[in-house]
């Protein structure tokens, strides 16, 4: 995969995309080597620099991070850093654009390897997104707000700030949507389809009112006759970590703890969510699972990594991977200390490698449509 990343030569041209290339002399250096020269790198580049960590980042990440969060949480943070010059984002091309979107014109967003994307947010492209926007229009369905979730690319963000949508995150996607359906009486909501079929459901849309939008197939897959009793069409997406999780893991757990806690991501399909205790963003998680008793077990759906993590900080309670084959987000895993270590270095050498920078027509239209949830109560 390659970066939403202008080149040199056309500043403006979001198509034009540049491969990261690190020095192989980082790729032969210890943890140990890595993990001093990163220290070192900060310690020289005092207050001017954040580091951003996701919650899915390996913990030879976490170590160096002075903020840990979900995407939002970590972009908020950036934006309130005014005071620093070099935002280092441990996570994916989309959260590094909206750090780039939220933050000022003077602050230099750094994403430490380009091929750190994000599956679910490629399932959905603006040539598709706009193709299917136009199908409906041309067959009369012209009364949806367009609703994108925070795991999608900054142009798709700044189609639905455009087209008077708003951007949602796995934690406030049920205000969100309610929000949009107080706008209109239909919402197209993407790109996981999972994330926007719980919400609905939840807010009490049959699931018989919702359609899957298939973007490979015209219409959608659907004819316009079908299309037009739908409330929510739901873009055919997914989370690749999320997807894997299934009834039977949690039937499973019951059976070996019958007293188990299951707390699941709303990336997990329907059925999943709705056959756990407990369901929401990972922030959610970690605050459930801190804030329980001692004593406590906990079968959780989400990524490997902040399973882990919360499993070493506490070790007074059970907590477990419902997948116990699950592996890590592969694209969070492409941000490796080697990459970190680079990046900073060369921020010491007075070079910037692998900014993101959001084209500012993109940019403008995107922090409407972010602004639009941010200033949802």
């Amino acid at each position: 995969m390659k970066s939403l990343i202008p080149s040199d030569s056309c500043n403006e041209d979001y198509k034009i995309y540049k491969d990261s290339v690190i020095p192989d002399l980082y790729r032969k250096m210890s943890d140990e080597e890595l993990s001093s020269r990163i220290q070192k790198a900060r310690q020289s580049l005092g207050n001017s620099l954040v580091i951003l960590g996701h919650h899915y980042q390996r913990d030879e990440i976490i170590q160096h991070a002075d903020f840990q969060g979900d995407s939002l949480k970590l972009s908020q943070e950036a934006a309130q850093r005014k005071d620093v010059k070099y935002i280092v984002f441990c996570g994916v091309h989309f959260m590094a654009e909206s750090a780039d979107i939220l933050s000022t014109d003077e602050q230099i967003v750094i994403l430490p390897n380009m091929s750190a994307g994000c599956s679910m947010a490629d399932m959905a492209n603006i040539t598709q997104v706009e193709r299917c926007w136009d199908e409906l229009n041309e067959a009369g369905i012209n009364d949806a707000i367009p609703v994108t979730y925070i795991n999608s690319a900054a142009d798709l963000k700044a189609f639905v700030g455009k087209q008077g949508g708003i951007v949602c995150t796995s934690s406030n996607a049920p205000r969100v949507v309610d929000w949009a359906l107080k706008q209109s009486k239909r919402v197209l909501f993407f790109p996981d389809q999972h994330l926007g079929r719980i919400t609905a459901f939840n807010l009490g849309i049959p699931l018989e009112a919702m359609v899957v939008w298939d973007p490979s197939l015209k219409m959608g897959g659907h004819l316009c006759e079908e299309l037009i009793k739908k409330q929510i069409l739901l873009w055919k997406g997914y989370c690749s970590v999320h997807a894997r999780f299934n009834i039977a893991q949690i039937q499973k757990a019951r059976e070996a703890y019958p007293d188990i806690k299951v707390i699941v991501h709303p990336e997990c399909s329907l059925d999943v969510v709705q056959a756990a205790d407990e369901y929401g963003s990972t922030e959610f998680i970690c605050k459930r699972i801190r804030e329980s008793a001692p004593g406590s077990k906990w079968a959780v759906g989400t990524e490997i990594n902040l399973v882990n993590r919360l499993v070493n900080e506490m070790p007074d309670k059970l907590i477990f991977c419902l997948d116990p084959m699950i592996c890590p987000c592969a694209t969070m895993f492409q941000i490796h200390p080697a990459y970190l270590c680079w990046v900073l270095e060369e921020l010491v050498q007075g070079r910037v490698v692998n900014q993101v920078r959001v084209p500012n027509e993109i940019k403008q239209w995107a922090k409407i449509a972010l602004n639009r949830m941010l200033e949802l109560k």
